[in-house]
């Protein structure tokens, strides 16, 4: 189905933050990225978020951003939207990496507050600004401040929301009422970046989720969204607590790509696990944690096209 938009589902609904698959020698692997997102897009998500946190943006380089990029979007890009992370502290690298986005075909940008600087908010706005302002790409603001250590303050995010480009939040702040007020205030498409809050934020009017159980539970996630809009809230309900442990095995221990990457490997979509450093693949420890999770969403049970 060719992706469509509306403004206040500007990237439709169900988004993954995609993981990036890696060799055993730690190299990007684009067969099997490509391999992935085909899967992904097949299986309930309107859209990959590529080079986010859960896509290891911090130890890839330029080259492998790009190349990543253009393959998922030759491979998918009819029929999804394909947005690239253009996150740095540093606002003229992070502008390189929109403008190498756009060249690489990406069809709009993840935008993070700078990490580690904590600038003020007029820093944080104008580093935005000058991204936004790089290419013709929409963008989604992304809020994570347990990430970042500065988040964006409300009066920051309307401003924002006056720029052209800036078309959507991926918030991952941990504030609902602060949303609510948000999504009224500036007409944002508006994402749930924690799996947790999905139904949370669909109450208030948020347009869907960038998720990292995604990976595993698409459908799952289009079809709370789907009961939610017709009203089923009881159904919408009913499918998100069958997927909690499943939420849980991907989010718990805080390291998203790794879990991630266990869990594809656990259901037979990877066949490798490995992540660069600092992180570290999950052990098998964990990675039993990760199967009993996958087994009590009754996923094991799937067969992995």
């Amino acid at each position: 189905m060719p992706r469509t938009s509306t403004p206040t589902r500007p990237f439709g609904s169900v988004l993954t933050a995609m993981v990036t698959p890696m060799t055993a020698d730690g190299a990007v692997d684009l067969a099997r990225a490509v391999q992935l997102a085909t899967h992904l897009v097949e299986h309930g998500n309107d859209g990959l978020v590529l080079n986010g946190t859960t896509g290891e943006a911090s130890t890839t380089h330029a080259p492998e951003k790009a190349e990543l990029v253009q393959a998922v979007v030759e491979a998918v890009g009819q029929d999804a939207w394909i947005l690239a992370g253009a996150g740095s502290n540093d606002t003229a690298h992070a502008v390189r990496m929109a403008e190498q986005a756009a060249e690489a075909g990406a069809h709009g940008l993840l935008v993070v507050s700078p990490y580690y600087s904590r600038p003020s908010q007029e820093g944080v706005r104008r580093h935005v600004e000058s991204i936004a302002d790089a290419t013709d790409l929409p963008v989604m603001l992304y809020d994570v401040p347990g990430r970042t250590g500065v988040r964006f303050a409300p009066a920051t995010i309307e401003a924002l929301a006056g720029h052209d480009r800036v078309v959507a939040m991926k918030d991952a702040g941990g504030d609902t009422y602060a949303a609510a007020k948000a999504i009224a205030a500036t007409g944002l498409g508006w994402y749930s970046g924690d799996d947790s809050a999905l139904l949370s934020l669909l109450a208030h009017g948020a347009a869907g989720i960038v998720s990292v159980a995604g990976h595993v539970v698409g459908p799952q996630l289009a079809g709370i969204v789907a009961a939610f809009d017709a009203g089923d809230h009881a159904e919408a309900l009913r499918i998100f607590r069958s997927i909690i442990p499943a939420i849980d095995a991907l989010n718990g221990a805080g390291f998203q790509a790794v879990a991630a990457k266990a869990a594809l490997q656990v259901l037979g979509v990877l066949p490798e696990r490995s992540v660069r450093l600092p992180l570290v693949p999950a052990s098998d420890d964990e990675l039993a944690l990760i199967r009993d999770g996958l087994r009590a969403a009754g996923l094991l049970d799937l067969i992995v096209g």
